[in-house]
């Protein structure tokens, strides 16, 4: 509750009262004002005192409409926009269910009453698959202070057990010059370099666990065997679409072209297509060399390897294998 009384504060009652209760299909007069200024504040005023609050709250910026009723025209965030973010988190597996239900709750209370009463429906989080560390949040603000800093970070990397238990994936912590922060698949991600190697890494941020900043540098990218002719984000992506380590190779491969949806999806837009005919067409993509490995077995029935020819006798010996396994 407001303290009650102070007419210094009516501009900012009458703002609230904006955000909670109108929009452009609800709108409030100036007597609507005054009874919910005594209802929800203990605040009296008159008319006029609304109509030259409201003005003083035009001159420092608001959009206040008033035609047939007052109502703000324009908030930080619009319904959808809201209801992109909640989605986001709520498909957000890289955070714990109890984070995501303390983001939801203050995105939700970015709406107004009636926004609110629309998102009653969201889908319960217990049945959404989030993350069992507790600490992510605390993990990315110091990864993104050492960023910021150019410091390395040290941090405890997890895997699970057969027990469904996160535990050290070994004793000694992980030493890492932090370069990015990327989300992939639902999953938050450090892309950084391992000491003392030079190659780049990928960790899961909800793996981490006792994360540091390091008082030392982090070492400069132009260092490291990927980053040397430049650090392209998006390009970077598109190459480690399940964010695995390793080379990247150049990959031939025929399909349909009912398949193109699902390229861009994955690759971005940074791959070729040469038609062969109606039907088919010749893609060149460049990818980590286990990613593409792992995306070419997921989409052997669509797909034909070509080049290079090691590659494709690779996927050949590993689809033999499966398949004499099971004869």
């Amino acid at each position: 509750m407001y303290a009650t009384g102070n007419k210094k504060m009516l501009n900012m009652l009458i703002l609230e009262i904006l955000k909670e209760y109108t929009d452009e299909n609800h709108r409030l007069t100036q007597m609507e004002m005054i009874q919910l200024l005594e209802k929800n504040y203990g605040m009296t005023c008159d008319r006029r005192s609304v109509r030259a609050n409201i003005d003083s709250l035009k001159e420092l910026g608001y959009e206040i409409a008033a035609d047939k009723g007052y109502y703000l025209l324009e908030r930080d965030f619009d319904d959808a926009e809201l209801r992109l973010l909640i989605d986001s988190v709520l498909s957000a597996k890289g955070v714990s269910q109890s984070q995501a239900k303390r983001l939801i709750k203050k995105l939700v209370k970015q709406g107004n009453r009636y926004f609110q009463a629309k998102v009653k429906h969201i889908a319960n989080l217990p049945e959404m698959r989030h993350s069992d560390n507790t600490v992510v949040m605390k993990n990315v603000e110091v990864l993104n202070d050492a960023i910021e800093k150019k410091r390395q970070v040290k941090f405890i990397y997890n895997r699970y057990n057969t027990s469904f238990k996160l535990v050290p994936k070994r004793d000694e912590p992980y030493v890492v010059n932090p370069y990015q922060m990327v989300v992939c698949n639902g999953w938050y991600y450090l892309i950084g370099n391992t000491e003392p190697y030079d190659n780049v890494s990928h960790y899961r941020i909800d793996k981490m666990k006792k994360v540091t900043i390091v008082d030392k540098p982090a070492k400069d990218k132009s260092l490291v065997d990927e980053f040397v002719h430049g650090y392209n984000l998006p390009r970077h992506m598109a190459e480690h679409i399940y964010m695995f380590g390793g080379n990247t190779i150049e990959v031939q491969f025929q399909t349909g072209k009912y398949l193109m949806d699902q390229l861009v999806d994955w690759f971005g837009k940074d791959f070729s297509v040469k038609p062969l005919n109606n039907e088919d067409m010749l893609v060149t993509v460049k990818c980590n060399e286990y990613a593409i490995k792992y995306w070419a077995l997921q989409y052997i029935e669509h797909i034909e390897v070509l080049k290079p020819v090691d590659f494709r006798q690779q996927i050949s010996h590993i689809l033999k294998d499966r398949w004499q396994v099971h004869k």
